[in-house]
């Protein structure tokens, strides 16, 4: 018999469905009940790699963690890649299956699998107490209805309650809700269960009322107002956001260990990828870290890093075309801290041979490492460890280009000394490893190398746990599904499903 289960769907895009999710996962977990995410369809640049070798959304991941199990290709068996505005790599079951226009995908493809995610879903179920499932965007995006198959299209197939919930920072809460059931059908109506309101400031008791006409408008009720608190973010899907704690700017952190701040400045390239590699800095006391796209943002930076991108020769002709590059290039030559990951270490490189990404053929990298690119057709999944500056780490891998490396000194290496990826010149560093820095030894040591070269009294704080600040964040959003949610009513929702009876808000869908 399959297990319980949640749709958790939302009036908009970020309105909060990846942290409730997480949250819910997270209470569940600490009750002693067996759960797992689901997320049908995720289109993202941040992503992650299984212990299977299959690459899935990063929100997954860590909603994975939320509720203490090993993340698999099953809970989120569709990953969309961004490679522009009108096309996206498709990563079916962890694996790439090639490159498809919007028109494309949503004119057929997208329909065909339906089939998949109902049976990884079931799959889910079969094995887990409960699954909390993630929708995508808005279920009332009526253009897409037909052949959706993240929102209502799972729900109705699986016969899921859906919680639709409804940032009331943004405002427009109330019509939003109301707006969101009346566009749906009847038989997509009868699923919606109720809301829940995300980020509210204040006193309940003025919120009250509406909550009490929105249920005499609906018929469904509200299953909990969650405060707003800074700093709750999980990975982020596409935000330029440091997600642990939330953004830097916002984030209370601590003051450093040593005399002086170490200041990190991260190239904002476009379809940037995996810039959650970055959290782990932003976790550490004294390191204050920035998004920069002027070259001027660079001359006060300690630390310059080039992250991960998912256009790797198009990243490189915008660094050429607002200055970046040439400044990078000096930077590199005055043996000044410079860390690139991923797309960010390719294109510090000698040259790429592109016939796979952006077809451009063969492209100059900016020439500050010895090392030469080819794009394969296939794509690097792995989950690598080894020795860097005296300390093990971990990483993984997510990468199209193959590098040779003919010169250098080694970056990461086995436990014999033979390099195992990137290398090193001077105060240049270059990895194709993405979550490097989640090694709190690895870590560590690199920013006293970093400190050293910048010429800085910094200290790296000796007890900064990256995991546990991870668990913590994670056990916050527990907490706040566990003290501001009708808990007893969820569970309700999640073991019978959703109310029978629910009224119809006309007009409906359209036909």
């Amino acid at each position: 018999m399959s297990g319980g289960g949640l749709l958790v769907a939302g009036t908009t895009s970020d309105a909060g469905k990846s942290v409730v999710t997480a949250g819910i996962c997270r209470w569940l977990a600490r009750q002693g009940v067996k759960v797992a995410p689901f997320k049908a369809q995720n289109m993202s640049l941040n992503s992650f790699v299984t212990r299977e070798g299959a690459e899935i959304g990063r929100a997954q991941a860590m909603q994975a963690q939320a509720c203490r199990v090993e993340p698999t290709a099953l809970m989120n068996p569709v990953l969309l890649k961004p490679g522009g505005d009108r096309s996206s790599q498709v990563v079916l079951m962890g694996r790439p299956v090639g490159e498809m226009s919007a028109r494309g995908y949503h004119g057929g493809r997208q329909e065909s699998l339906l089939g998949t995610v109902l049976d990884c879903l079931e799959r889910l179920r079969d094995a887990y107490d409960v699954v909390i499932c993630e929708g995508a965007g808005s279920p009332a995006e009526i253009n897409l209805r037909r052949t959706d198959i993240v929102n209502m299209g799972i729900a109705r197939g699986a016969r899921l309650p859906v919680l639709v919930v409804g940032d009331i920072d943004r405002g427009g809460v109330f019509a939003s809700f109301f707006g969101t059931v009346a566009l749906l059908s009847p038989e997509d109506q009868e699923l919606v269960a109720g809301f829940l309101v995300n980020k509210f400031r204040g006193d309940v008791s003025l919120l009250e009322p509406g909550l009490e006409m929105l249920h005499g408008l609906t018929g469904r009720r509200t299953y909990g107002v969650l405060p707003f608190r800074h700093g709750l973010g999980i990975d982020e899907e596409d935000g330029l956001r440091v997600s642990l704690r939330g953004a830097v700017r916002e984030s209370a952190v601590a003051p450093p260990a040593g005399e002086e701040v170490l200041r990190v400045a991260v190239c904002a390239v476009p379809l940037m990828s995996n810039f959650t590699d970055v959290d782990a800095l932003a976790a550490e006391p004294g390191v204050v870290v920035r998004f920069v796209d002027r070259p001027d943002e660079l001359a006060d930076a300690d630390l310059v890093v080039v992250p991960g991108t998912r256009g790797t020769v198009k990243a490189l002709r915008w660094l050429r075309e607002r200055g970046l590059a040439d400044a990078l290039v000096r930077r590199a030559a005055e043996g000044r801290p410079l860390l690139g990951i991923c797309g960010g270490f390719q294109l510090l490189g000698e040259h790429i041979e592109d016939d796979v990404e952006s077809r451009a053929g063969r492209v100059d990298g900016l020439g500050v490492l010895p090392v030469r690119v080819r794009f394969a057709r296939g794509k690097t999944l792995a989950r690598p460890v080894g020795e860097a500056l005296g300390e093990r780490v971990e990483g993984y891998e997510i990468h199209h280009g193959v590098a040779e490396v003919l010169g250098g000194d080694p970056f990461i290496s086995d436990d014999r000394g033979h390099s195992l990826d990137g290398c090193r010149v001077g105060g240049t560093w270059g990895t194709h490893w993405h979550g490097a820095l989640e090694s709190d030894g690895f870590r560590r040591a690199f920013l006293r190398a970093v400190a050293d070269r910048a010429g800085r009294r910094f200290v790296p704080a000796p007890g900064t746990s990256f995991a546990a600040l991870r668990e913590e964040q994670l056990d916050r959003l527990g907490d706040l599904i566990e003290q501001h949610a009708d808990t007893d009513a969820l569970w309700r929702l999640i073991e019978s499903g959703a109310p029978r009876g629910l009224p119809f808000i006309p007009p409906g869908a359209p036909a």
